[in-house]
């Protein structure tokens, strides 16, 4: 795990692999951030130029390494592009401080300690860039022979070992506060990415609900866990119907952190299929081998609720894992089958493939007992979402206009691109069944809003909810950027975190 200390220490004489500093597009070329004075004036004041020369321009994620200047005890500065100079009397935001910092943090691995000389206004600054440094230290190499052997160590280049933020004040309590933040959030989030990254013969239902209690002991939660005996005596027909394929049981997992009696209560909900093949509607070639990723959005649920413990939060935070394996079998749901939900509500299963919608609405249904002051649920939920919003953007849908902007608010804050997405009530009269209460499935136009609309079903009445559906960004089947790696990201974490910080702020009402 990578360390993490704020240093008061000159540049020039602390030892590091490398000095990281922040350069930016100027009007008239590449300028030197704040927070690398003292290694701009080494270069007797001409580092933008030496950068210049070799082709440097700012521009966001670039990177350009040149040799330290005399006198150093690092031998490498490393300069990083955050983008567009701000304007006269602005600051960098935060995630172009974040940005910088992950992807410092990547260029530098197989080092054992950086100094990060980036700009420092406050606290939060420092915050942001710790975040983004140990966000892009990141890697999952549990399945790799080369980081087991020693002998293979230099090739394997493991992560940035130990991070120093520079321009920080180790005894000011509010920079101590952003950076103890930053690792228990960044470790929680790099645990989701570890298990939407775990293969699914080691991840399954089961084994899921295992991660989950040991955390739940280790950080003083309460957790339950519903097995295929408690889910059928409780009447959970979606979770069953989707699981009943498989030869991995599924499981219903509660896990809550509680802050007090009369404290704001949010329930989070996530989707966990620990492998989607889709059922006996299978899914199509070349569409099978991330399906590993379905359960994103309850790798996102736990890592939240277990941050929040660790933050110690001011508002109670409860998470539900719907954990399900959707595979093809002669005991698996057939299209036409009509399941009994948890609700009480009959659902005709159009398509085995929209199964996630299933084990969500009686989670939904679960949560609503305990009449949370609002429930959040996080999916990979559909490919049209995809369709609409790209790789990185995740849709937002909710039934109440102002809490969906203030989620979208908060999304935007952390740096998670997200856009706020209608629930058309005409597109309900699609999901009518004559068998059923309600399909499945409704029109193939606008398909992730029915994912929605369905969803809102399955709401207690007068709770305020929102959908998260992040099929887009939750799995990075690209190159890394920013802070953002290969494989698992563990999109919504930090949207998620953000959201119980403010309604524990009181700033949500």
């Amino acid at each position: 795990m990578t360390a993490l200390t704020l240093s008061t220490a000159a540049a020039a004489g602390l030892r590091a692999d490398a000095i990281v500093v922040g350069i930016a597009k100027g009007a008239a070329g590449p300028v030197v951030a704040p927070g690398a004075e003292a290694v701009d004036k080494a270069y007797d004041g001409n580092l933008a130029s030496v950068l210049e020369t070799l082709g440097a321009t700012g521009a966001e994620g670039e990177v350009t390494k040149v040799p330290a200047p005399s006198g150093f005890k690092a031998p490498v500065v490393l300069a990083v592009g955050l983008g567009s100079e701000p304007a006269k009397d602005e600051i960098y935001e935060a995630d172009a401080l974040r940005r910088a910092a992950g992807v410092a943090s990547r260029a530098l691995n197989g080092a054992k300690k950086a100094a990060f000389a980036l700009p420092v206004e406050d606290a939060e600054d420092a915050g942001a860039i710790a975040e983004g440094a140990l966000l892009g230290a990141y890697s999952f190499d549990a399945y790799k022979e080369s980081a087991k052997d020693a002998k293979d160590a230099k090739n394997a280049k493991a992560p940035l070992a130990e991070i120093a933020i520079l321009g920080g004040k180790p005894r000011d309590k509010a920079y101590k506060a952003e950076i103890e933040r930053a690792l228990a959030l960044t470790e929680e989030l790099n645990r989701a990415r570890d298990l939407i990254n775990t293969p699914p013969n080691d991840l399954n239902p089961e084994a899921f609900a295992a991660v989950a209690t040991a955390a739940a002991k280790e950080h003083g939660l309460k957790v339950q866990v519903l097995d295929v005996k408690a889910l059928e005596k409780g009447g959970y027909g979606g979770i069953l119907g989707v699981g009943a394929g498989s030869a991995a049981g599924p499981r219903l997992v509660k896990i809550a952190y509680s802050a007090g009696r009369g404290k704001k209560h949010l329930a989070f909900v996530g989707k966990g299929i620990t492998y989607d093949s889709g059922g006996i509607s299978l899914k199509p070639a070349g569409h099978n081998e991330t399906m590993k990723c379905d359960m994103a959005g309850a790798a996102a649920v736990f890592a939240a609720v277990v941050t929040a413990a660790r933050l110690k939060l001011d508002v109670n935070v409860t998470g539900w894992l719907a954990l399900a394996e959707n595979m093809p079998s002669g005991s698996a749901t057939r299209p036409g089958d009509v399941l009994r939900m948890y609700s009480g509500k009959t659902v005709e299963v159009l398509n085995t493939d929209a199964e996630g919608r299933l084990v969500l609405a009686d989670a939904i249904a679960k949560a609503s007992e305990e009449t949370p002051d609002a429930i959040i649920d996080v999916a990979t939920l559909t490919g049209a979402m995809v369709l609409a919003l790209g790789n990185r953007t995740f849709g937002i849908m909710a039934n109440d206009d102002a809490f969906r902007t203030s989620i979208h608010e908060i999304a935007e804050e952390v740096g998670e691109p997200a856009w706020p997405m209608p629930l058309p009530a005409h597109l309900v009269k699609g999901m009518d069944s004559p068998t059923a209460d309600i399909a499945n499935m409704g029109e193939r136009m606008g398909g992730g809003l029915v994912a929605g609309l369905f969803l809102k079903q399955f709401v207690g009445e007068g709770i305020t909810w929102a959908h998260l559906d992040i099929a887009g960004p939750a799995f990075n089947e690209g190159g890394p950027f920013g802070y953002t790696p290969k494989g698992g990201t563990g999109s919504a974490v930090r949207t998620l975190v953000r959201l119980a910080e403010r309604t524990a702020a009181g700033d949500l009402g």
